[in-house]
């Protein structure tokens, strides 16, 4: 399939990570239709979490290439971009969800109504996105799902989180689903794609791609 520009791809540079296995899954499938650049806040390198023996040496291989070191999101030209991917990210939490630089990134996404796809404690990042009052949310009339107060219950930080995605999409006129913990479950509202988990992603991502064949 032909590149149809490029996907801005948003990891968490926090101590807390990026699910190694959705953000394989999420690269394998978008590099087949996108130029991908990745951006964090002040472009620190991400902690992949979870490695195993069937993604240590596609990770070994990726740090290899000079795509794999991400820019800063301050410096992101919004208008490159065709589609934003923020993959399961536990450090969003901590890093992502109250983020300026990408607010603004959102805000540009849902202005023009550019797909966004984010996935599992990914969509965090999403809560950036406040109007100019700085209280109301961008897509508070949306239908949303993000990892359930079970599954975020399962992070050894829980205690300390900042955010419960569940509570915040809830808080913030949202409206919010989810399956069974650990469940695939994904919601597309107009050009918002969420996915519940990591197991969500490589669905999520999937309807992503469709969806930017589509425009």
């Amino acid at each position: 399939m032909a590149s149809r520009g490029g996907c801005l791809v948003v990891i968490s540079s926090a101590a807390e990570g990026v699910f190694a296995a959705s953000f394989m899954q999420a690269c394998t499938l978008v590099n087949q239709t996108f130029a991908i650049q990745l951006a964090s806040p002040g472009g620190r390198q991400a902690e992949y979490i979870n490695q195993d023996d069937s993604n240590r040496r596609w990770f070994n291989e990726f740090r290899s290439k000079s795509s794999s070191t991400p820019i800063g999101l301050e410096t992101v030209d919004v208008n490159r971009y065709s589609a934003l991917l923020i993959p399961a990210c536990p450090g969003a939490i901590h890093d992502l969800c109250a983020n300026a630089d990408l607010a603004q990134i959102i805000t540009h996404f849902i202005q023009e109504k550019k797909p966004v796809c984010a996935i599992g404690h990914g969509v965090a990042g999403l809560f950036s996105a406040r109007k100019e009052d700085g209280k109301s949310w961008w897509l508070e009339d949306f239908c949303l799902t993000a990892p359930s107060l079970f599954e975020v219950g399962q992070l050894p930080d829980f205690a300390m989180l900042p955010v419960l995605p569940e509570d915040f999409i809830k808080d913030h006129g949202g409206k919010y689903t989810a399956t069974e913990p650990d469940g695939i479950h994904v919601v597309i509202d107009r050009f918002l794609i969420t996915g519940q988990n990591a197991e969500s992603t490589v669905t999520a991502v999937q309807n992503l791609i469709l969806m930017c064949s589509q425009k």
